[in-house]
C-alpha cells in the first residue's frame, strides 16, 4: 500500500512510517572493498582482503581516530564541512561513542552545549551528576544530556516510568505543549520522590530533562551514521588508494569534486596516474596501495558508450600502437573527431606519444584515413594502397608551450593535472609575494588591526553574485598549492573586468578574515578573502619592483636598446643597465623619462636579444 497523508496522519490511523535513506557512501565502500582485492593480486594490503569486511573492523583503531583528529575527513561521511573539521581537531575524538556524540551535537540547537562536551572530555572542567544512578546514563556523553533515549532512561530509572511511557514524556517534551508538560512533570517528580529523590532535585531534573530534549538527538540514528562514517575514515587510513579511486568514481560527471578529491589524495600521499588509452579503465582504479590511474570516463567531452567501444577494442585487439591504429579500430560513429580531441588534450595518448600538439593537428587525418581504409575493405580491394600509407603520416606542428598545454588539459579535465601554469612564474613572485595560498590566513599589524597581504596564482574560474549592496566578482584563484576564493566588491569588478579573465595570472592585494556562519548543519568558521586592488603580472612589476635589470657589453646596440624599450616608456619601473666592455665596467640608471612598463613582451624581446640570464626584474 502506499499513501500520500503525511506522516503525522499516516500514524495517527495506527501504520508504521519509515523512511529509507539511499547513500551514494554505501556504493563507494562496496567499491572499495572490491578494489582492495583487485590490489591484493598486486600487492598485499594491510589486511587480507579475505577477512575484511565492514561489519568486522575494529571499532578502536587508532589510525582512523588520527583521521577524525586531525580534521583530515574529506570523503569522510558526514565530517567533510569545515566546520566540523574545526570541531574534530578542537574534541580530538579517540573512542566510537565520541563519533556518535559529534553527530548528535553538530547541529543549530545543541551546538551551544559543544564546548562543554570538549572541556569536559579533555577534563578541562569536571563532570558532576545531581544522583549518583545519572553516571552510567550519561557517563558516555560526560553528564550532558546528547541523546532522546538518555531522556527516556533517566525517567525510567529516577522517575519510575515504563519504557513506554518515558517514549510518551519525550514525545511530549518534543512538542513543548505546557498543559501536557505539566502533567508530566507531577507524575516525574512523584515519581523520583518515590525513588529517593527530594521534591527539589526532582524537579531540577526535570528542568534540564526539558532544556536537553528540545535539542536531543536519535542516538540509534546518530550511531548508524557514526558507523559509517567510522567505516569511511578507517578505509581512508588503511587503504586509500582503493577508497580514493571509489570516491573518484562516484563523482566523475562533477569537475569540481573530482579536482577537490585529486588534491586531497596527493595531500594524502598518493600518486594520481593521468589518463592512459592504454591502461585506464572507465573508472578511476588503484593500481597500487599509493597509486590511482585516472579514469577515461572523468574526460569531458567523451561518453560512456565512446569509452566502453575503446575498452572493447583494447580487450579484443591489444594495446593501441599509435593514432592511426587507434582510429581504424573504433567505430567512428561512437568515437568521433570530439572524443579523439578530448583524450589527446587529457593526455590519454602520452602513453604513445607526448607531442600532443602534433596528435590534436592530425586527429582529422586519422580519422579520415581509418575511414578510407573502412571503404577499401568493404570494395575488397587494395586500390591506392601507397596513397593510404602516405596519409598514415602525422602532420607536424611544433609542440604546445607548457602553458597551452596545462590550459588544454584543463579544457579536458577542467583543472591542471600534470602540472601548474604558476609554477612559471613561481621563482619571480616568491621575491615579493610570501604567502602561498596554501599557506594565508588573517594577518594584523600587532595591534590588531588587519592588513593587507599580497596573493598571486591563476585564476580557475570567476563568477558574478548579487547581493544586497549590488553585484560582485567571486574569483577563484589557485597556485599549485591551493586554492582560494577571492571576493570582488561591485566598484572594483568594473573596474578590473579587463585583468580578470579565466587562466590569467593575477596578483592581488587582500584582506583575510575570519568569519563564522550558522546554517542547517549547524555553525562553521570560514575565511573570507575580499580584494583591495587587482594586478596583472605587467602592473605588478611596475608597482613591486625596484628596477629592470638589464646586463650588456660593448657589443650591444645602444640604438637597439632603445628600440626596445620605446614602446613601453611612460611606465613605473625604473630600468637599471649593467654595462662591461672588456675589462671595465659602470652601473647606468636610466633617467624617468626611460621609466618603463616591464610588461612580458618587452622582457622576451630583452631574453631574446641579450639572453634570458642578462634580463632580470629586481625585487
Amino acid at each position: 500500500m502506499v499513501s500520500q497523508f503525511d506522516k503525522d496522519d499516516v500514524e495517527a490511523v495506527g501504520l508504521v512510517k519509515f523512511d529509507f535513506l539511499g547513500l551514494t557512501t554505501l556504493t563507494i565502500l562496496d567499491w572499495t572493498l572490491k578494489f582492495i582485492q583487485r590490489l591484493e593480486t598486486v600487492q598485499p594490503a594491510e589486511t587480507p582482503a579475505a577477512s575484511l569486511a565492514l561489519e568486522t573492523l575494529p571499532l578502536d583503531d587508532p589510525a582512523a581516530y588520527r583521521i577524525f583528529s586531525s580534521g583530515n575527513t574529506t570523503a569522510v561521511f558526514q565530517f567533510e564541512s569545515r566546520g566540523m573539521r574545526d570541531l574534530l581537531k578542537r574534541a580530538r575524538p579517540d573512542r566510537f561513542e565520541d563519533i556518535i556524540a559529534l553527530v548528535a551535537l553538530y547541529r543549530p540547537g545543541p551546538m551551544e552545549l559543544i564546548p562543554d562536551f570538549i572541556d569536559r572530555k579533555h577534563a578541562r572542567r569536571s563532570v558532576e551528576y545531581l544522583d549518583p544512578r545519572l553516571e552510567p546514563l550519561l557517563g558516555e556523553t560526560y553528564g550532558i544530556m546528547v541523546y532522546q533515549e538518555q531522556v527516556m532512561q533517566i525517567a525510567q530509572v529516577i522517575g519510575g516510568y515504563t519504557l513506554g511511557g518515558a517514549d510518551l514524556l519525550r514525545r511530549a517534551m518534543g512538542k513543548k505543549k505546557p498543559e501536557e508538560m505539566a502533567l508530566q512533570r507531577d507524575i516525574f517528580v512523584a515519581g523520583a520522590e518515590k525513588n529517593g529523590l527530594t521534591r527539589a532535585t526532582a524537579s531540577e531534573l526535570f528542568d534540564l530533562m526539558e532544556k536537553f530534549a528540545g535539542y536531543g538527538f536519535n542516538k540509534s540514528h546518530a550511531a548508524a551514521y557514526a558507523l559509517v562514517a567510522y567505516q569511511t575514515a578507517y578505509m581512508k587510513a588503511h587503504h586509500a588508494a582503493a577508497f580514493m579511486a571509489a570516491n573518484l568514481s562516484a563523482v566523475m560527471d562533477d569537475t569540481d569534486k573530482v579536482h577537490q578529491l585529486v588534491e586531497d589524495a596527493i595531500d594524502n600521499g598518493l600518486k594520481i596516474l593521468p589518463p592512459d588509452i592504454n591502461a585506464s579503465e572507465y573508472r578511476f582504479a588503484p593500481v597500487a596501495r599509493d597509486a590511482v590511474r585516472y579514469g577515461l570516463g572523468a574526460i569531458k567531452g567523451t561518453g560512456e558508450s565512446a569509452i566502453e567501444a575503446i575498452l572493447a577494442a583494447r580487450r579484443s585487439g591489444g594495446a593501441f600502437r599509435d593514432l592511426f591504429d587507434f582510429c581504424h579500430r573504433m567505430d567512428k560513429r561512437v568515437v568521433n573527431r570530439r572524443v579523439l580531441e578530448a583524450l589527446i588534450r587529457a593526455g590519454a595518448f602520452d602513453c604513445i606519444d607526448d607531442h600532443r600538439h602534433r596528435l590534436f593537428a592530425s586527429a582529422g587525418v586519422a580519422i579520415e584515413s581509418a575511414e578510407q581504409a573502412s571503404r577499401a575493405a568493404g570494395q575488397n580491394s587494395l586500390f591506392d594502397e601507397d596513397a593510404g600509407a602516405l596519409q598514415q603520416r602525422l602532420i607536424e606542428r611544433p609542440r604546445w608551450s607548457e602553458r597551452q598545454r596545462l590550459q588544454e588539459e584543463k579544457q579536458a579535465l577542467g583543472f591542471y593535472l600534470s602540472g601548474h601554469p604558476f609554477a612559471a612564474y613561481r621563482a619571480e613572485l616568491q621575491r615579493f609575494v610570501r604567502t602561498s595560498l596554501s599557506r594565508l590566513g588573517p594577518a594584523s599589524d600587532g595591534e590588531g588591526a588587519q592588513r593587507t597581504q599580497l596573493v598571486a596564482g591563476i585564476v580557475d574560474t570567476l563568477r558574478w553574485a548579487n547581493t544586497q549592496s549590488g553585484r560582485m566578482l567571486i574569483i577563484k584563484l589557485s597556485d599549485g598549492t591551493g586554492s582560494q576564493e577571492i571576493t570582488v566588491y561591485n566598484e572594483m569588478a568594473d573596474q578590473v573586468r579587463g585583468l580578470v579573465k579565466e587562466d590569467a595570472l593575477l596578483v592581488i592585494e587582500a584582506r583575510v578574515r575570519m568569519v563564522r556562519r550558522s546554517g542547517d548543519d549547524g555553525e562553521e568558521s570560514f575565511m573570507r578573502v575580499s580584494a583591495e586592488r587587482i594586478h596583472d603580472l605587467a602592473g605588478a612589476r611596475e608597482k613591486f619592483a625596484r628596477a629592470l635589470q638589464i646586463r650588456c657589453n660593448g657589443g650591444s646596440s645602444g640604438t637597439r636598446l632603445r628600440e626596445l624599450l620605446a614602446p613601453y616608456k611612460a611606465g613605473a619601473c625604473p630600468v637599471s643597465i649593467q654595462y662591461n666592455n672588456g675589462n671595465a665596467e659602470c652601473s647606468i640608471e636610466l633617467g624617468e623619462a626611460w621609466r618603463v612598463k616591464p610588461e612580458e613582451a618587452l622582457l622576451e624581446a630583452l631574453k631574446e636579444w641579450l639572453k634570458p640570464e642578462n634580463v632580470q626584474v629586481m625585487y
